[in-house]
C-alpha cells in the first residue's frame, strides 16, 4: 500500500467541566489532543473512534511531531485502506495521561507547576470517558465503530461495554479483557527501572531538562520482548553477532539482539515521557472489565447492541488467543453478535501493526458491513 502521509486536522479540546475519575477525584482543566480523518457525513453517522496503544499516540495516519515517521497505522487508516477515509470520518485521540497534548503527568497543575508524581492515578475507563467529550463536542451521538489494538483495544472493550448506546461496532485487535499477573509482572519491572534510576528524581525531574533515560530506555527494552515471538526474533536475529566476527569477552553489544533492544530503548527516551509511562501501565495493570462488574464478564456487555470482531495472531504470548475467546464467550453469553478470528502471523504482539495481509481484509469486511 502507499505510505504518502494522509491529511488530517490536528485539535485540542479544552474541557469546561471537571473530568470524574474512577479513582474518586475530579481532574480540572484537561485537554484532549486529537487528529481527524477525512469528512463527517451530515448524519455524523460516520465515524470511527481509533484507540491507541501503550506507546502510541494520535498520529495515527499522519507524521509523529517529534521523530516525522509515518503515522502508526498508515497501512491501514486512509482513501482506499481497511478504515477507508473516503468513506468515514476517522478520530484518534492522546489518551489521558499521555504526553502529545493530551493533560498528563507533564502537564502544568494549577499552581503552574508540573504535576509529575502528583498526577492522579488514571484507568482504562478514564481514558474513554475523556475521549467520549471529544464525540460530545463533535454532536457525535453514536459512532459507526470502535476500534483498538492492544491497550487500544482495552480501551475499545471498555466503550462497548460502558457507553453501548454509543457505538454500532466494536474492533478490537490483540488484547485482553484483563491484564493478567505475567502482563503486570512486565509493567512492574519496567516501572522499577525508571524509579531507579537517581535522574528520576521522585518524578520531579522536568526543571532539569533531562529525565530518567536510562530507566525508561530500559522500560522499553523489557516490554519490547514481549511485543516478538521467539520465531520471529529467531529468523531476523538468531545469535548472530553485531558488526563483528568473534565475542569480545565484555558486556558491548555483541549479539544482534542486544543491539536491536538498546536501540529501541535509547530512541523511546527521545519521544516519551517516563512519567506518563508510569501512569498508563498502572492504567493498564488495574484493567479488569469483570472486576468492574462483580467478577462476571458477560454481565459487562448485558446491555452491548453492537456488532464486536475478535482478532487474535497466533504467535501473541503478550495477549494470547484464549484472552480473545474469552471475550468471545462472555459475548455469546451476553448475547451479543461477535465474531472472532485466530490470524497466522511470525512478529508476535506486534502484528497488528505490520503487514499481515489477512487482518486488512477482516478489517476492512468487518468494518465495511
Amino acid at each position: 500500500m502507499a505510505s504518502a502521509t494522509l491529511p488530517s486536522a490536528s485539535q485540542v479540546l479544552d474541557l469546561i467541566a471537571p473530568l470524574p475519575l474512577d479513582g474518586g477525584q475530579r481532574l480540572a482543566d484537561v485537554q484532549v489532543a486529537f487528529e481527524t480523518y477525512g469528512s463527517l457525513s451530515a448524519s455524523k453517522s460516520n465515524a470511527i473512534l481509533i484507540f491507541h496503544a501503550l506507546t502510541g499516540d494520535q498520529c495515527v495516519a499522519s507524521p509523529h511531531p517529534v521523530t516525522g515517521k509515518p503515522g502508526w497505522w498508515l497501512r491501514m487508516v486512509g482513501p482506499g485502506r481497511p478504515i477507508d477515509t473516503d468513506r468515514f470520518f476517522v478520530i484518534c485521540a492522546n489518551v489521558l495521561g499521555g504526553c502529545y497534548g493530551s493533560t498528563g503527568p507533564a502537564s502544568l497543575a494549577p499552581d503552574g507547576q508540573p504535576y509529575a508524581m502528583r498526577f492522579p492515578v488514571i484507568t482504562i475507563r478514564d481514558m474513554v470517558r475523556a475521549q467520549i467529550s471529544v464525540l460530545d463536542a463533535m454532536g457525535i451521538d453514536q459512532l459507526h465503530a470502535v476500534v483498538g489494538g492492544s491497550m487500544g483495544g482495552m480501551q475499545a472493550l471498555s466503550f462497548a461495554a460502558n457507553w453501548p448506546e454509543r457505538t454500532r461496532a466494536a474492533l478490537i485487535v490483540a488484547s485482553t479483557a484483563r491484564h493478567s499477573a505475567q502482563n503486570i509482572a512486565f509493567h512492574e519491572v519496567g516501572r522499577q527501572a525508571i524509579m531507579a534510576d537517581p535522574k528520576w528524581q521522585g518524578g520531579d525531574y522536568y526543571a532539569a531538562g533531562k529525565g530518567p533515560d536510562a530507566g525508561l530506555a530500559v522500560a522499553r527494552m523489557a516490554a519490547h520482548i514481549t511485543y516478538l515471538s521467539e520465531e520471529g526474533m529467531h529468523e531476523k536475529f538468531g545469535r548472530k553477532l553485531q558488526d563483528r566476527s568473534a565475542k569480545t569477552f565484555g558486556f558491548d553489544a555483541d549479539f544482534q539482539v542486544e543491539s536491536y533492544l538498546r536501540h529501541q530503548g535509547l530512541s523511546f527516551t527521545d519521544r516519551f515521557d517516563a512519567n506518563s509511562y508510569l501512569y498508563i501501565t498502572r492504567a493498564m495493570d488495574y484493567f479488569d472489565l469483570a472486576e468492574e462488574q462483580g467478577g462476571k464478564l458477560a454481565e459487562a456487555f448485558a446491555g452491548a447492541t453492537a456488532r464486536f470482531c475478535l482478532i487474535s495472531f497466533d504467535t501473541d504470548w503478550l495477549y494470547p488467543t484464549a484472552e480473545s475467546r474469552t471475550i468471545a464467550h462472555a459475548l455469546n453469553a451476553a448475547g451479543a453478535p461477535v465474531s472472532f478470528v485466530e490470524l497466522s502471523a511470525p512478529f508476535g504482539h506486534d502484528s497488528f501493526l505490520l503487514d499481515v495481509p489477512a487482518l486488512d481484509r477482516v478489517i476492512a469486511g468487518f468494518l465495511g458491513q
